[in-house]
């Protein structure tokens, strides 16, 4: 493993692989919250088992936190890398002509997502873990009447919407999210030698799926807003 992540080559296979690997999780995330727009009750119960189930809770989610940091720190040294080499590159000739703004400026919008990731963990994932695991409560963790049960799913989203402040920056996040995205999918696939006759098609697929997950999210978070404003 170290030998591969010693190469060019190689760190960018393994963050390709990294990348499609978040996106997946993305995706399976945002098919569990769009619940919470149609069916609370399939989204509570979605929620819940994902919570409870051991193979979810002690190999996949480990698993999905390791791929988050070496996702980014093999970012960050891709991108270190990357400017000492274009320090030469624009010294011969204008860098900035033959790249796009976002390829250029992928660690900042991978650093804002970073942020939006820790926003996100402290507004969800961390309230669940210390009711689990800290306070040890694992039987109320659905029950929207007794309010000392614990962690409870649909309920704590909405209370995390009712905030203008927390809505505009989840937005503001997808929006970074979307444009990271779609250059980052077509990278990643390069990386990977995905060059055949399906390039186009997964090109095409990777601006679908670049707008749509994001444009999706921020629908969730102003449906929920906008349910606490009307309300």
């Amino acid at each position: 493993m170290s030998g591969i992540l010693n190469s060019s080559i190689g760190r960018k296979f393994a963050m390709a692989l990294s990348a499609l690997f978040l996106m997946f999780f993305l995706l399976q995330h945002f098919a569990i919250n769009i619940l919470s727009v149609f069916s609370p009750e399939t989204f509570n119960s979605t929620s819940h088992f994902m919570g409870t189930f051991p193979l979810v809770q002690y190999v996949l989610q480990p698993v999905l936190i390791f791929g988050v940091i070496f996702h980014f720190v093999m970012g960050f040294v891709l991108e270190i890398r990357n400017n000492k080499a274009r320090e030469v590159s624009y010294a011969k000739n204008n860098g900035g002509a033959n790249s796009t703004w976002m390829s250029r400026n992928m660690i900042w919008s991978g650093l804002a997502i970073l942020a939006f990731i820790c926003l996100h963990f402290y507004d969800f994932w961390f309230p669940e873990i210390n009711t689990k695991f800290i306070q040890g409560d694992m039987t109320g963790l659905i029950d929207p009447n007794n309010a000392d049960s614990g962690f409870r799913y649909f309920e704590e989203l909405q209370h995390k919407f009712e905030s203008h402040v927390r809505t505009i920056i989840y937005v503001i996040a997808f929006v970074l999210l979307a444009l990271h995205l779609l250059h980052g999918f077509n990278s990643a696939f390069q990386s990977v030698g995905a060059n055949n006759k399906y390039t186009k098609g997964l090109k095409n697929f990777g601006k679908l799926y670049a707008i749509i997950i994001p444009l999706g999210f921020i629908f969730i978070a102003i449906f929920h807003h906008l349910k606490h404003v009307l309300s």
